[in-house]
């Protein structure tokens, strides 16, 4: 069977439909490259930069590090922090904080931790909407091209095999072209959504512990 004949002589309608699956597939595929190469950076980073906080001295000393490993989560929670810690022992180190200025604190890494997650989830929509979508454009480029097909037979008042099979043949190819598009989005979307909920227990723990070497070095 000749898929690219059966396309090029599918009916306009067909044709636009087979475009846009196209479209969603070559489009999810991009995403799914590119968020599982970040999503990658992000755990590998967060992971060293995890290990290099832990076995640091001082916060001072981890400052470096969050500049180094800038695609982890926790480097920004820790940058967010820090820079709100630093504004109330400016000029005072040993200066004892309240827990009015914690509780900032711990807004400013919920705040940072939500823009990670922001910032990890963008693109998931679209995996989300190709998954849930292009069955159904498939579905209806699928039913268009029944319909062709039994005009077809009206017209020249015959419904042999070879009359009928051209026009099921380029309607299934719609329904086929829309589950290519649909099921890596829906595995992929799956996948990076349970990876994003691993990052996101990872931060709000970072959190905690950030608060914890907070209240243990300045005395609350």
């Amino acid at each position: 069977m000749n898929f690219l004949k059966l396309i090029i002589e599918a009916s306009f309608v067909v044709q636009i439909v087979l475009i846009i699956l196209l479209f969603f597939s070559v489009f999810s595929w991009a995403i799914i490259i590119f968020k599982r190469k970040s999503l990658k950076t992000a755990t590998l980073q967060s992971k060293k930069f995890l290990d290099l906080f832990r076995r640091s001295r001082s916060l001072s000393e981890v400052t470096e590090a969050a500049q180094k490993y800038k695609a982890s989560p926790l480097s920004s929670l820790f940058l967010a922090g820090f820079k709100e810690l630093a504004h109330y022992t400016k000029g005072n180190p040993s200066l004892q904080i309240n827990p009015s200025q914690l509780e900032r604190i711990n807004r400013a890494l919920l705040k940072a931790a939500n823009e990670e997650i922001s910032r990890l989830e963008k693109m998931m929509n679209f995996l989300a909407t190709t998954g849930s979508v292009t069955p159904f454009i498939g579905l209806f480029g699928t039913v268009w091209g029944i319909m062709d097909a039994f005009h077809e037979i009206g017209l020249l008042k015959s419904a042999s095999l070879t009359t009928v099979a051209p026009g099921i043949a380029e309607a299934l190819i719609a329904t086929a072209l829309g589950l290519f598009a649909a099921i890596p989005a829906v595995i992929a979307y799956n996948y990076f959504l349970h990876r994003i909920k691993e990052m996101t227990m990872k931060m709000e723990d970072f959190s905690l512990e950030f608060l914890n070497i907070t209240e243990r070095l300045y005395g609350i």
